[in-house]
């Protein structure tokens, strides 16, 4: 990226230097971004106040912004339902670690957001498995598919449970107290990479005229929006045809899955940010020949595993990310 786009890409591989300069005592970098991620594992509380973002570490000190937070929401991602190599043998039992650690939390979130690959094989007991665990948080979620909940019938029994009111492959928008959410589909055309597809695309156009500019954005889809690792396939083909239609708003967060780590990159008036799994971690970009499930030491898997807890605040419109372990504790540095 040029200097003159000011962006930056960081990864939970950055040093502590990093991560100190221009962040707040509750964990906010007061630019309105954090300068480096070094936690391994997903916690982050996002509230909204009068439309801008502001987070701080799951189990972690709220801070003022949180406090007067018009609202909260939590992202989960990869929970991989009917997993059970030795990664990580009992997944519905980290999913459920997650969600108590939601629950525990001071900030109480209006609803869920999974990002996809809710099931590991698209079986109907696993999709039955996922609905019994998240029914008991007794919070409304939003989903969008990842490929393995869409390899074995395209999706079909995806739709038949998430997909009441979307349209296509299962993509959608609501409006959430000021701000416009997207829920995007980029693992039906696969193609190497991510794909969003024409139609997706024409109906993403259609779905933001006439919006304001002003208007925060939150956009999320399973696969990262910006090319991470594009050799993993850790990318989506067509996703600079999206951000075309986004890059006009001045406040734009983008939240993936599917890498399994905590990765961010701003670019201008947009944020991108990737999420841990609930299920386990994979190896940083380029790190093994291939992608896939990592084996660590048991006493360290809560470590590198949990969620992405938000809040939205109004004061500017950007958005700060910290990210925490389901164990609590912080992972190189911190």
């Amino acid at each position: 990226m040029s200097e003159s786009d000011k962006s930056r890409s960081v990864s939970a591989e950055g040093n502590e230097e990093a991560e100190q300069q221009n962040i707040s005592s509750d964990g906010i970098d007061r630019r309105g971004f954090l300068k480096c991620m070094a936690w391994a594992g997903t916690g982050v509380v996002w509230s909204f106040v009068g439309g801008v973002p502001f987070s701080h570490a799951l189990g972690g000190r709220a801070g003022h912004a949180a406090s007067q937070a018009d609202f909260s929401f939590v992202q989960i991602s990869d929970s991989h339902i009917g997993f059970n190599k030795p990664a990580n043998t009992d997944v519905t039992a980290t999913l459920q670690a997650a969600l108590d650690r939601i629950g525990a939390s001071p900030t109480t979130p209006d609803f869920l957001i999974h990002t996809g690959d809710l099931t590991h094989s698209s079986k109907p007991a696993e999709f039955d498995t996922l609905a019994q665990v998240l029914g008991g948080s007794r919070k409304q979620v939003f989903y969008v598919p990842g490929e393995h909940d869409t390899t074995v019938d395209d999706g079909k029994m995806y739709l038949d449970r998430y997909g009441k009111g979307t349209k296509g492959n299962g993509w959608y928008s609501f409006d959430h107290k000021g701000v416009h959410f997207i829920g995007l589909v980029n693992v039906v055309q696969l193609e190497g990479m991510g794909k969003l597809g024409q139609t997706q695309l024409d109906w993403l156009k259609q779905d933001l005229s006439g919006m304001k500019s002003s208007t925060p954005i939150v956009a999320f889809a399973h696969i990262p929006l910006w090319a991470i690792y594009p050799d993993w396939g850790w990318g989506t083909s067509d996703s600079e045809q999206a951000l075309g239609f986004l890059r006009r708003f001045s406040s734009v967060s983008v939240l993936n899955g599917h890498i399994h780590q905590v990765m961010q990159k701003v670019e201008g008036n947009v944020t991108f940010h990737t999420a841990m799994s609930t299920a386990f971690p994979q190896p940083a970009p380029g790190k093994a020949p291939s992608p896939g499930p990592l084996k660590v030491p048991a006493e360290k898997l809560r470590d590198v595993l949990g969620i992405t807890y938000a809040n939205f605040v109004a004061l500017k419109h950007d958005l700060a990310v910290v990210d925490s372990s389901l164990s609590g504790s912080p992972v190189g540095g911190g």
